[in-house]
């Protein structure tokens, strides 16, 4: 375990308006190069947030091929890719600061943001990583904010194995995926016969990582 620092975060102080500095994320060491920052309310006070995102991103069903069929994907979605406007300032704001205290580390800024909406214990987000672009040959970092009421994220190796790392995310949590995570570990948020409210996830992402 271990937190990490960088010069922008001197240049550049964190007000006090809700995000908690991201010097206080807790480092864990995965494989290889592969790690994870967990940052428990980096956000305080984000209801208002996960409200406005409710009531006005233009969430979409998806569908997708299965083996030999179309089934429909069990989360909503809507995705933002570079240059376009975010629908909350809000969301802005959290990529701008994830942007600057990464940049050392990362080489370069974080340019898209794509939600996910899990309306109840029934959406889930099956085992993978973000390697339909960039992600599948270089080291990225998907930094994720999530909104709402807290899902367990768990994190295995690649090519299966049990869940290695389980992270309740809810509230204002970060996470953050860096490295090589995104080609040698796998993600994802299982089904739950709990009762549970809806959930908005928010990934923060490198131009070109999907």
């Amino acid at each position: 375990m271990e937190s990490q620092s960088s010069l922008l975060d001197v240049a550049l102080p964190e007000p006090l308006d809700g995000f908690a500095p991201l010097t206080g994320a807790v480092r864990t060491r995965l494989s290889g190069t592969a790690w994870v920052d967990h940052l428990p309310g980096w956000l305080t006070g984000s209801d208002p947030l996960f409200q406005r995102l409710l009531e006005h991103v233009p969430w979409q069903a998806e569908r997708r091929w299965m083996y030999d069929r179309e089934v429909d994907v069990p989360r909503l979605t809507c995705f933002y890719d570079q240059g376009a406007m975010l629908p909350d300032p809000g969301l802005a704001e959290a990529r701008r600061r994830l942007s600057a205290h990464y940049l050392p580390e990362l080489g370069e800024e974080l340019v898209s943001a794509g939600l996910c909406l899990y309306r109840s214990g029934a959406d889930s987000v099956a085992w993978h990583g973000d390697t339909l672009g960039r992600g599948r040959d270089v080291d990225t970092i998907v930094a994720i904010l999530s909104l709402g009421s807290a899902r367990t994220l768990g994190l295995r190796p690649r090519g299966g194995g049990g869940t290695r790392h389980r992270f309740a995310l809810g509230h204002g949590d970060l996470l953050v995926m860096g490295g090589s995570c995104q080609r040698t570990w796998e993600h994802g948020i299982a089904k739950t016969t709990q009762r549970v409210g809806p959930r908005v996830s928010v990934q923060f992402r490198a131009i070109g990582v999907r």
